[in-house]
């Protein structure tokens, strides 16, 4: 029996993991903040092999109820899977600070807690841990500072980490996606914390959450430490370290509507 965890699992690319570790025979405590929409993927996947538990990331009191229930219910946990995330775009001179926080609470501080709050059970099984970073963790995309920041401090930490875990027999793959069709930009932030009001700029193909999810699970199943699933974005970053100068000149014209307006006041 496999035992899987996974966060922000009620929409896209958390959904279609969900999906995807169900119909290979998983056991699932499923989580998410949007309480409705994980009961109804609970109903949808249906068995006594499925668990949903509603809840805030980034409370540490969630973090010791998921843990101590994957224990009673199921015994063991396989295979932690950090998926939960958010992003805004805004530029950062109009960002309100607490929006910033907020990115970094979920996509940074909460993966590293329930990550080290779950290595009890994830040494007994020698289990596995994915963290779904970024390839803006990689390099600047404008309108993402807080999004960027927190994705390289999420891989730093991992990478870290990643010495660590191979002493207890624990394997770590880190996801780097670009562009996906996921919830996670259709829910992004604006400057003052309410929901964006102009849609997102990108670069490259824009891939399905369901794609993707099959390519982590391939990557799990081979025992690979990094996905870096679009070969554009990643060919982007390396622009970024050989040739910075030329890499801002090409992200200022395709990000340029996330640019403040020439003459607008800060915040």
């Amino acid at each position: 029996m496999t035992v899987t965890l996974i966060t922000g699992a009620a929409n896209g690319l958390g959904w279609e993991l969900a999906r995807a570790c169900h119909a290979r025979g998983d056991h699932l405590l499923l989580t998410d903040i949007d309480a409705p929409a994980l009961a109804e993927r609970v109903a949808q996947l249906g068995g006594h092999g499925v668990m949903g538990i509603a809840g805030d990331i980034t409370d540490t009191r969630l973090q010791r109820q998921l843990l101590e229930q994957c224990r009673a219910r199921f015994g063991r946990l396989d295979l932690l899977i950090n998926n939960a995330g958010i992003t805004h775009r805004s530029p950062a001179t109009r960002t309100d600070p607490a929006v910033f926080r907020k990115v970094m609470a979920v996509d940074y501080q909460a993966p590293v807690e329930l990550t080290l709050a779950a290595l009890p059970l994830l040494r007994e099984s020698r289990g596995q841990i994915t963290a779904i970073g970024s390839m803006a963790g990689w390099m600047p995309v404008l309108g993402r500072a807080g999004y960027c920041a927190a994705k390289s401090a999420l891989g730093q930490f991992f990478e870290v980490l990643r010495a660590e875990l191979t002493l207890d027999g624990i394997h770590l793959l880190l996801v780097y996606p670009s562009f996906l069709d996921t919830s996670i930009e259709r829910h992004a932030l604006g400057a003052d914390g309410q929901p964006a009001g102009h849609a997102r700029s990108t670069i490259g193909k824009v891939r399905g959450a369901d794609w993707m999810a099959g390519q982590i699970l391939r990557a799990l199943e081979q025992r690979r430490e990094r996905l870096f699933p679009d070969r554009g974005s990643y060919l982007a970053s390396l622009l970024w370290r050989l040739a910075p100068a030329f890499y801002y000149r090409q992200m200022s014209r395709r990000f340029a509507g996330e640019l403040p307006k020439s003459g607008a006041s800060d915040a």
